[in-house]
């Protein structure tokens, strides 16, 4: 099963619900899932599609950050919504796993709903034939205490750090783990 426009939308209202000082910030999306309902979970809807990351936050308030090859900058661990995918939180903890090599069993998540959803731009890929486009990133809190069995894949990162929640950009984030 593939993730539907319509699991996007309730996820989505679903979010607000939760946090309604996010409307004006997410009318993009919202704009996007009338315009193009078919194709919002696709990688190829290049006017923006829908991604899902991982925040794994341990005990001590630190958060994982991985070193993205690709765009050369830190980020979640999260990407491209598959085909087997059902879930926009099992795509994240999918991400989670393939991208730092963590057991799916070391991993609780927090809540069904995003504790966050960014709108960002990616910048044209010329090599694989993408023009510039948005992401629609579904951000899922997740605890661990194995912050010891981190297997990066060399494919799409370089690196990875804990950083301390309070160092996040996004000050809506920060306030959210707390």
């Amino acid at each position: 099963m593939t993730v539907t426009a319509q699991h996007i939308r309730d996820t989505l209202t679903a979010y607000l619900d939760q946090y309604p000082e996010d409307k004006d910030a997410l009318a993009e999306l919202a704009t996007a899932l009338t315009a193009s309902p078919d194709t919002i979970a696709s990688r190829k809807e290049f006017t923006g599609h829908a991604t899902a990351g991982a925040l794994l936050f341990r005990p001590d308030g630190h958060v994982l950050l991985v070193e993205h090859k690709a765009l050369g900058t830190w980020l979640f661990p999260g990407g491209h919504l598959e085909d087997g995918d059902d879930t926009l939180q099992g795509a994240a903890l999918r991400e989670l796993a393939e991208e730092m090599g963590i057991p799916t069993e070391y991993v609780d998540p927090v809540s069904p709903i995003p504790l966050h959803i960014d709108v960002h731009p990616i910048p044209a890929n010329l090599a694989k034939g993408e023009p510039a486009h948005r992401h629609y990133d579904f951000r899922y809190l997740f605890r661990t205490e194995a912050a010891d069995v981190v297997s990066l894949q060399a494919e799409e990162v370089t690196g990875f750090a804990w950083r301390p929640a309070h160092t996040l950009g996004a000050e809506a984030l920060r306030g959210r783990l707390g």
